[in-house]
């Protein structure tokens, strides 16, 4: 989501800070600006849309200054414009911030009775406002924040900066990440240690009610009671170098392509490949002794968890309950003793799932949690972690994430049921063989590319697309929706097969796309006879399925690509890569920003 970087230095601020935010471009936004402070005034630059818009105006307008503050929005209160972008600021302050003043209007309302004068639509604006209102009191600069984020509520993170202070900065996180870079005579703030990568390697996370007094040589960090505390500050494995597309026309047909590399490597860290066992790291807790387990997760996350819930119930046995984050975290579930909570996080920084995690912490679950990022707040408060190998994902649509999480829960599940006893240990190294031969397989899917090209060009003319599956292949479907939806903003659902006549066998005729995916497991024939039913209705099947699928319904469907034939366990990490290609394929018709899509952030760090 918004994107945060703050610079106390010893040269140009707003070169760096534009470069941070490029950094942080994949997280979505649409608008952005930087200030800094020129001779003890705060003077800015804004600009709507993209980073580009504010580089023209930087070169027109150059802003000095070596104490500076920048930002991404990603608008929620007040539409994308220049008025409504970040910083925000009085004469005596600005601020960027990320998250959401959920009290605003309130404070707002208070300010305007002090004759303060409000510029813009957002709820932001009432923190320089109300500092502001402390620093005319007489308060310090660092008295006045502290007694300002007391007052806040919401989640955010927040830099702030003062007119006539060249050796301080000030940041505050509640809900939201913030991490403080140390530098030689130089001090850095972020909200995502990505943005920092070329200045810094050193790293301090601050926790959850933190905030922070910077001076270019040190740091002094509070938490919530203002007490003074130590953070660990660590070295990231984050790379210095802005990370290109190697030659690939987007970030997001660069990430499906990586897939056979960081399946992989996923692989690797979880399969002996001489004994074919899955072996997991230590865990601080026996997972296979849980009375239940409850997934949680949001938007693509969420499918591989409900990929996951098949997986863990007919191999393990073992019983599982997935929700929503943002649904579950305030159905206030009774969670059984004996349980353990797995939640599924690229970023690590969802806070609907970070909420959910902590609900169940406080209901005595054991903690699990598979991230992409070994350092996010998730992570941190877990009570153990498993890595997904995936590297930056920098477009906003997952893919490679997706494709790693649901290597890491294959890998899961299938340990637990062997050491369940559901499971023989032939049975374990069978399922760890069809894992190892994933990435082969999947750069066959891959040579597909061309084919799944020329089929994008008959998606891209419908109005409504409907995806069908069965079992495993059903939140596949999902995901294969979502994916069209988010990048190509054709409107597209994904349908349980056996559900189709229950309401959406309505919507076919010969102008909808209908997109089965259908391996050669148990629940094949099944399937078949929803085929039948969509082709006696003049719908156009497109058929993702194995040589033998294809054979059966050559004579119904109007396309097909054949995938390779494989055990049905690991058949979703091979049929998400069609969907992918296919929506990626379709966008790039239609002329949408494939990377960046409208109204979508890569980290979704406010409800």
């Amino acid at each position: 989501m918004c994107g945060i970087i703050g610079i106390i230095g010893t040269r140009d601020a707003a070169p760096r800070l534009v470069e941070g935010l490029r950094r942080l471009e994949y997280r979505g936004y649409d608008s952005a600006g930087v200030a800094t402070l020129i001779n003890g005034h705060i003077d800015r630059r804004r600009a709507e849309g993209k980073l580009l818009n504010l580089d023209a105006k930087l070169r027109e307008n150059p802003l000095p200054g070596i104490v500076g503050i920048g930002h991404t929005r990603w608008a929620t209160h007040g539409g994308p414009t220049e008025n409504n972008a970040h910083p925000h600021a009085t004469p005596r302050v600005a601020v960027v911030h990320n998250g959401i003043i959920e009290n605003y209007q309130e404070l707002k309302d208070e300010l305007i009775a002090h004759g303060h004068a409000f510029e813009s639509a957002t709820d932001t604006e009432v923190i320089v406002h109300l500092v502001t209102h402390y620093l005319n009191q007489g308060m310090t600069p660092v008295d006045a924040a502290s007694a300002s984020f007391k007052r806040f509520t919401g989640a955010f993170a927040l830099v702030l900066i003062f007119a006539g202070e060249h050796d301080l900065m000030i940041g505050a996180r509640h809900g939201t990440p913030l991490a403080v870079g140390y530098g030689e005579g130089e001090m850095y703030l972020a909200s995502d240690a990505f943005a920092l990568a070329p200045l810094t390697n050193r790293i301090c996370y601050l926790e959850d009610g933190d905030w922070v007094v910077m001076t270019r040589e040190r740091c002094t960090v509070h938490d919530a009671t203002d007490t003074v505390v130590d953070r660990p500050v660590k070295t990231t494995a984050v790379s210095g170098a802005l990370i290109g597309k190697d030659g690939y026309r987007h970030y997001m047909l660069k990430e499906i392509y990586e897939q056979p590399q960081v399946i992989g490597d996923t692989l690797n860290s979880y399969i002996n490949p001489e004994t074919a066992r899955v072996t997991l790291p230590d865990l601080p807790f026996d997972i296979s002794r849980a009375t239940r387990l409850t997934i949680v997760a949001c938007g693509t996350a969420y499918y591989a968890g409900l990929v996951a819930k098949y997986w863990f119930e007919t191999l393990a046995r073992l019983p599982v309950d997935i929700d929503i984050a943002s649904e579950f975290r305030y159905r206030e579930a009774p969670l059984p003793e004996g349980g353990v909570a797995l939640f599924i996080s690229q970023s690590g920084e969802t806070l609907d799932t970070l909420e959910a995690l902590r609900y169940c912490k406080r209901q005595g679950q054991k903690i699990l949690s598979v991230v992409n990022v070994p350092e996010s707040t998730i992570a941190r408060e877990s009570d153990a972690v498993l890595m997904t190998l995936a590297g930056p994902e920098i477009g906003v649509a997952s893919t490679k994430a997706f494709t790693t999480q649901l290597t890491t829960l294959a890998c899961l599940a299938v340990s637990v049921a062997h050491a369940r006893g559901a499971i023989s240990t032939e049975r374990m190294q069978e399922i760890a063989r069809a894992l190892r031969e994933v990435p082969a397989r999947a750069a066959e899917v891959l040579a597909h590319d061309e084919r799944l090209k020329e089929l994008a060009a008959e998606v891209s003319e419908a109005r409504d697309v409907l995806y069908l599956g069965r079992g495993a292949m059903y939140p596949l479907a999902l995901e294969g929706a979502l994916k069209l939806k988010e990048i190509s903003y054709i409107h597209a659902e994904g349908y349980a097969a056996g559900e189709l006549k229950h309401g959406p066998i309505a919507l076919i005729d010969d102008s909808v796309p209908v997109i089965v995916l259908v391996p050669s497991d148990g629940l094949f024939e099944k399937v078949v006879s929803n085929v039948q039913e969509v082709c006696a209705r003049s719908g156009k099947v497109l058929l993702l399925a194995d040589s033998k699928g294809i054979d059966k319904l050559k004579d119904k469907v109007r396309w097909s690509v054949e995938l390779p034939a494989c055990d049905p366990l690991v058949a979703p990490l091979l049929y998400a890569i069609p969907v992918q290609l296919l929506a990626y394929h379709t966008a790039v018709l239609k002329g949408t920003d494939v990377d960046q899509p409208r109204n979508l952030a890569k980290s979704v760090t406010v409800e």
